[in-house]
């Protein structure tokens, strides 16, 4: 079913939009959430909220790119419920790893008055990511939207760890000198 038509479903509040969503994008909203909370169980529960939250948001928000929509949600219920576990003393250490790893390029959230900066820093990581190249992308993405372990970008890449973490380095370090010469950082 084509996402327009999918959005259709959830604007005429047909129930059947859920299990649509489900059939086209359950097993990528899945793998994002599992990456991130590291449990089958989390990750399912990250997925049903992803679909309430969609379910709730379709009326007043028409989508561009549903992947896109759906991947934010569930990456959004996935970190939250990471950070529920992990200050529960539960979790593993690899979503805290890469989300440190990125905090040393872009300022911290807290300050309501910075929306507009968010809004700006946002479209300054995307101008960087467009910017790198084909590998260099799928790295950057795969360690800090998905999150994964950087042995599992490694494997999947045909790299050695220590050729991604360089990848790695590298580009945080361009991405903290763009940030920086845009006055973002």
């Amino acid at each position: 079913m084509e996402d327009s038509a999918l959005v259709d479903l959830y604007w005429q509040r047909s129930e059947r939009a859920i299990d649509e969503t489900e059939q086209k994008y359950g097993r990528y909203c899945r793998s994002i959430a599992f990456s991130i909370c590291g449990s089958r169980q989390d990750a399912e529960e990250c997925v049903n909220d992803t679909w309430l939250a969609a379910w709730n948001a379709m009326p007043d928000k028409r989508p561009a790119r549903l992947s896109g929509f759906l991947g934010c949600l569930t990456r959004h219920f996935a970190i939250n419920r990471y950070r529920a576990e992990t200050s529960q003393k539960r979790g593993g250490a690899e979503t805290a790893l890469a989300l440190e790893e990125l905090s040393e390029c872009i300022p911290a959230r807290q300050d309501p008055q910075r929306q507009v900066e968010l809004r700006e820093l946002e479209q300054a990581v995307g101008r960087f990511v467009s910017g790198l190249g084909e590998a260099e992308r799928q790295v950057f993405i795969a360690r800090y939207w998905y999150l994964h372990p950087v042995s599992e970008i490694a494997r999947k890449l045909h790299y050695s760890e220590s050729k991604t973490k360089s990848i790695l380095f590298r580009q945080r370090s361009k991405l903290r000198k763009q940030l920086q010469e845009e006055g973002l950082c």
